[in-house]
């Protein structure tokens, strides 16, 4: 055999060795514990055959603690680009197979290349966390070398799309590169994120609390809001990771892909005549709306279970990728709170980032009163949907349904906040307050000298709901630009967005703005 051929048949060796990054056994383990290496993830997550892997030799340069015994080819990352439906994106995989995914100096340099990668070609950037974290033996070297990853998280916001995918522990300073990225996913009964674990609150505060309970993909999902996403198993995590994708742009000089629609934009939807009820205070399902009016009913939620009075997710009109923004009058009565704010406004602000135009759906009565609210700073996070509505500059529509009282009115997408285009149902109760509320304060005084003083609130409550509580009022000032028929909505928003596809709007220069934290 020439020195050339051996050479190659060394080189065969050394990637196969490579791809087994701890062994056989630590896979076994990593199998036994129900969960996929990071190889075979990065495998369900791209397109067949696309991956092209970086630094597959790299090794750390730790010789503490007797480190320098515990090398491994990739030094516990996967790292490379490949191609998801067809489109460029750039992913590292933490491999917890060697040394328990902790993250050491020289994985860091490996992560922090593809990031920069991700910038340079302008293509997303997925990071599948499964980690121990900080590498101990490495000490400040470890901690170093997290901060860079942070920092490039930092520059890639709003460059590149960033999404988190959490398959296993995620923990202390860790959690902080997920947090800075556009999504988080979590697999369920698997992985976990908190900043200090079991034993340190046990230590610390006294409470006793399982892994789960403390950082698992539920808690994160329903309580902290922290995790976007959640998967039953590795192939719909994956799945999920894919179909997000497929609705949003590559980077922010560009749009999201269109696909070719078969859903009629002039499709009526009678239903939507008679969905408001005629009382009031009675609720409706805001997803029956959002169902009929997107293309084909698809509908991509996102924080599902958090903050349910407002929903959030994507959707298409007429082919093109839209951010959907929607009170629910089934919880809570659509009213906006402390968590329903910080999420519609994260979420608007990454549309705006990435092109993706905005549409509003609104049935808003109000904030949530109560010092638990105040207390929590609800002024400031209703500032931040404020903000984020103002700040934004891409194609925005919103469409009135039924009440939309004083504040709550102005944060969700009024004419005043740059919206393009505002419609409104019929329906719509557009005002500063309910009737009961504003003759309460406006005719107290003259009910007490009334001889029915009831009969008399009665009349004055008809006569602001004839003035106020209708969209008229709105439309007479410009502030609604026109009063539309509900089974028409669907085709109303996919011309709005057509007649809006070459917008051009700027702010005043600046470094940036101070976003009410």
């Amino acid at each position: 055999m020439s020195e050339q051929l051996k050479k190659i048949k060394q080189l065969v060796e050394l990637r196969e060795k490579a791809r087994l990054g701890g062994g056989e056994v630590a896979i076994d383990k990593q199998h036994a514990k129900g969960k996929a290496t990071a190889r075979e993830r990065i495998a369900l997550l791209v397109d067949e055959g696309s991956f092209e892997e970086m630094d597959m030799f790299k090794l750390h340069r730790c010789h503490d603690f007797g480190m320098e015994k515990k090398q491994y080819f990739g030094d516990g990352v996967v790292c490379g680009s490949a191609t998801i439906n067809g489109r460029l994106v750039y992913v590292y995989a933490q491999d917890f197979t060697v040394n328990g995914g902790s993250l050491s100096e020289t994985m860091a340099e490996k992560i922090c290349k593809v990031m920069d990668q991700s910038m340079k070609m302008g293509a997303p950037c997925i990071g599948l966390n499964d980690s121990g974290g900080a590498r101990i033996q490495e000490g400040v070297n470890a901690l170093a070398g997290f901060a860079e990853i942070f920092q490039r998280n930092i520059e890639a916001s709003g460059v590149v799309p960033q999404i988190s995918g959490i398959c296993g522990p995620c923990a202390g300073g860790a959690v902080y590169s997920p947090a800075l990225t556009d999504f988080i996913v979590m697999l369920e009964g698997i992985s976990y994120m908190f900043l200090t674990g079991p034993k340190v609150v046990k230590t610390v505060t006294g409470e006793d609390v399982t892994q789960e309970d403390l950082g698992g993909a539920g808690v994160h999902a329903k309580k902290s809001g922290v995790a976007h996403f959640t998967a039953k198993n590795e192939e719909e995590f994956a799945a999920l990771i894919r179909k997000l994708l497929s609705f949003i742009p590559q980077n922010n000089h560009e749009r999201a892909p269109r696909l070719e629609c078969n859903d009629p934009i002039d499709r009526k939807e009678d239903r939507l005549n008679s969905i408001i009820p005629d009382n009031p205070n009675q609720a409706y399902d805001m997803y029956e709306v959002i169902g009929a009016v997107v293309d084909n009913g698809e509908f991509l939620e996102v924080q599902r279970d958090f903050a349910q009075n407002i929903i959030i997710g994507f959707a298409r009109f007429n082919g093109e990728s839209v951010g959907v923004v929607a009170n629910q009058p089934k919880v809570y009565a659509g009213v906006l709170d402390v968590n329903a704010s910080r999420k519609a406004a994260r979420f608007v602000r990454f549309c705006d980032a990435f092109n993706i135009p905005i549409v509003s759906l609104v049935d808003v009565p109000g904030f949530l009163p109560g010092t638990g609210q105040e207390y929590n700073a609800v002024i400031s996070h209703g500032a931040k949907l404020l903000y984020a509505y103002g700040e934004a500059t891409v194609p925005k529509v919103t469409v009135t349904l039924r009440k939309s009282y004083g504040g709550s009115h102005i944060v969700m997408g009024s004419k005043q906040l740059k919206t393009d285009l505002n419609y409104a149902w019929p329906s719509a109760e557009i005002a500063v307050m309910g009737a009961g509320g504003a003759v309460a304060i406006l005719s107290a005084k003259a009910a007490k000298e009334q001889e029915d003083p009831k009969a008399y609130l009665a009349q004055k409550e008809k006569e602001y709901n004839d003035l106020f509580t209708n969209p008229y009022k709105a439309a007479e000032y410009g502030y609604i630009d026109d009063v539309i028929e509900p089974r028409n909505t669907r085709f109303r928003i996919c011309r709005a967005l057509a007649q809006l596809a070459t917008k051009s709007e700027s702010r005043p220069a600046k470094k940036h703005g101070n976003v009410p934290l």
